[in-house]
């Protein structure tokens, strides 16, 4: 998985980068095939725009922006917000591969 953080405008410190990265290993408890993550967060005139960029194998991008006041609660919320999209991904994929009611025999007692 390739993961790339870019900030423009903003100085990032070890420990938020470190918190970024935390956040982009726990992704991988969804099984899903991410193949690239890209962060970027930018400067605007009134606080702080984060965006995940997704990429998952077989399936379209999962895009997430987040714009907040301080950087801490933008990048924490954009993360909730990221895990929720790939959370109800994951139990999509999962529920379709179970197959119908219809599917199951009728047993006659």
């Amino acid at each position: 998985m390739n993961v790339q953080i870019r900030a423009k405008d903003v100085t990032l410190g070890a420990n938020t980068k470190a918190h970024i990265e935390a956040a982009i290993e726990a992704f991988k408890k969804f099984n899903l095939e991410i193949t690239t993550v890209n962060v970027m967060i930018a400067s605007e005139k009134k606080g702080v725009n984060v965006e995940f960029d997704i990429h998952i194998a077989h399936a379209q991008p999962v895009v997430i922006s987040q714009s907040d006041d301080v950087l801490d609660a933008a990048i924490d919320l954009a993360i909730d917000r990221a895990s929720k999209a790939l959370r109800r991904l994951h139990t999509k994929i999962i529920d379709t591969k179970k197959g119908s009611l219809k599917d199951l025999e009728t047993l006659d007692a």
